[in-house]
């Protein structure tokens, strides 16, 4: 994607079946057309701050969703998240935690942070299609942001 000033939904996600599954799944309802997807933590904070790579990338561009998952190489989930949420600039965007870890200590420490929502991925192909497209549904179509 060349104009980062469409992104809407920033997919942080390191397994490439995974991220297909979920762009496949915002496919079906039509949200997939301004998708970003980034497979670490240390790129998806480069895309949110407009650093290295991303370094020309206006920072009024922000997502208006981070689908984020919580083990990633570089930087966990977890510190992304600890990041967004503790900058004023960033911690209005949404984070829905999508992710194979349904350790209580995961979803605790997520929200202590103040991830939006925790969603477990489910094992099942069409549960888990299922599951996206309506995570991406209610963020972007019926959920309403600060102006």
């Amino acid at each position: 994607m060349n104009n980062y000033e469409q992104v809407e939904i920033l997919l942080v996600e390191d397994k490439a079946t995974d991220a297909e599954l979920t762009l496949r799944a915002l496919k079906r309802h039509n949200l997939a057309n301004h998708v970003l997807w980034v497979k670490d933590g240390q790129e998806a904070l480069d895309y949110v701050f407009s650093a290295g790579a991303y370094a020309e990338r206006s920072a009024s561009g922000d997502p208006k969703l981070i689908l984020l998952d919580i083990k990633l190489p570089k930087i966990s989930g977890v510190d992304v998240l600890r990041r967004l949420k503790s900058d004023e600039r960033t911690k209005s965007i949404p984070v829905t935690m999508l992710t194979s870890s349904a350790e209580e200590r995961d979803v605790i420490e997520s929200y202590k942070l103040g991830v939006n929502s925790y969603i477990v991925k489910p094992v099942d192909f069409s549960k888990f299609v299922d599951t996206v497209s309506e995570v991406g549904m209610y963020w972007m179509v019926v959920n309403r942001p600060p102006a």
